[in-house]
């Protein structure tokens, strides 16, 4: 899979993993799990850049004596959700074409 699709599904995989409910990292990696293999190493960086670009809020909660930062998605993470769904149906509309063509 071309490295930039793939590098914007984890991000729009990320963001929907917390739709229904606020999470922390290593559970996010476990709700991706029956779709993807996703590395502490390459989520993390993922959340600082959504944080960082609006789309998920952070906070701490204190869990068997250590804080733990869970993540919570924004109206713009959402909004991002939306633009990728749209750009998924023109990008089907452009394997149809191809794989049509190669059908002739």
């Amino acid at each position: 899979m071309d490295i930039q699709l793939k590098r914007g599904s984890l991000d729009v995989c990320v963001l929907a993993s917390l739709l229904n409910e606020d999470s922390y990292g290593y559970k996010i990696i476990q709700s991706l799990s029956p779709v993807m293999d996703i590395s502490e190493s390459t989520l993390y960086p993922i959340l600082r850049r959504l944080e960082s670009n609006g789309c998920l809020t952070s906070y701490s909660v204190e869990h068997n004596g250590r804080l733990r930062k869970f993540y919570s998605i924004t109206d713009d993470g959402r909004e991002k959700i939306r633009e990728y769904l749209l750009d998924f149906k023109e990008l089907m509309k452009i394997y149809e074409y191809i794989a049509e063509e190669i059908k002739k």
